[in-house]
């Protein structure tokens, strides 16, 4: 299967991943235009595929005190900016069945998050745009049983889906991955490894999620060996003071030396 609406993503299952990557949350115009443009830079040298990602709104908030947005039409219009500036696709999560085609007005790609890769109606509603459907396997999911969810996009008659795996819930408040599940998925459909989310630590008794982002060259490594598609990491320029998922985020000052790296291991591995 391949992700022909989106031009940079035709090489899908070839020599090189691609790459989905920005902020967790859009925070402004200012903040999005500069992480697009530092990726931009650093992809295009390495010749990496590159998606724009950023959450018009965050629903998913474990408290209700938790940054949500900044107004949905407000980010879905950044993120247009975005791809017509650096002529690059975009992505975002959508929660709601009216989200779909509000969505889709503006972006690439529209994601399932994680928590609601079962809710069918959701599902459906994203496929019916036409757009390409990025489902994440959800934590409490075998890879095995994603081959349902993206029945139920083939089934609208929409080919252009893939699945992103962010790892399973391991006890109550860690992550781990199953690079078992990889290969199988990739039977189904691209297969994406969510590396930032993968190591989350979720469900803190602040309210606030942790995490462990020193590790996300040891999980990301694992995965271009193990021929992931794509690989998706969020990037911050400052982190710690990022309004959502800052713990587990990747200091966009450490992409570039990340990339090279993965990308001289993708190589080697194409060579076995």
């Amino acid at each position: 299967m391949k992700l022909d609406k989106i031009p940079q993503l035709k090489h899908t299952n070839s020599d090189n991943f691609f790459l989905l990557a920005g902020p967790c949350a859009i925070e402004g115009e200012e903040m999005a235009l500069r992480i697009a443009e530092k990726v931009v830079e650093i992809t295009s040298k390495l010749e990496i595929p590159y998606v724009f990602k950023g959450s018009f709104k965050k629903a998913n908030r474990s408290r209700i005190d938790s940054f949500t947005g900044i107004g949905d039409e407000k980010a879905l219009k950044i993120l247009r900016k975005v791809s017509e500036t650096f002529q690059i696709p975009t992505i975002t999560d959508i929660h709601e069945i009216s989200d779909a085609k509000l969505a889709a007005e503006y972006v690439d790609i529209l994601q399932i998050p994680a928590f609601l890769v079962r809710q069918t109606d959701l599902v459906v509603a994203a496929a019916e745009t036409g757009k390409v459907v990025n489902l994440k396997k959800g934590q409490f999911m075998s890879p095995e049983s994603m081959r349902h969810a993206v029945t139920k996009v083939t089934d609208c008659n929409n080919e252009q889906v893939m699945v992103t795996d962010r790892g399973t819930m391991f006890g109550y408040q860690d992550m781990i991955v199953d690079f078992r599940g990889i290969p199988t998925m990739r039977e189904f459909a691209p297969t994406v490894l969510d590396v930032t989310h993968s190591l989350q630590q979720p469900n803190q008794s602040s309210g606030v999620t942790g995490g462990r982002p020193e590790m996300i060259e040891t999980i990301a490594r694992a995965g271009v060996v193990n021929k992931v598609d794509g690989l998706f990491i969020e990037t911050h320029f400052d982190p710690a003071n990022a309004k959502s998922d800052g713990a587990n985020m990747l200091d966009i000052k450490h992409l570039e030396k990340l990339l090279s790296n993965l990308v001289a291991i993708r190589k080697t591995v194409n060579k076995l």
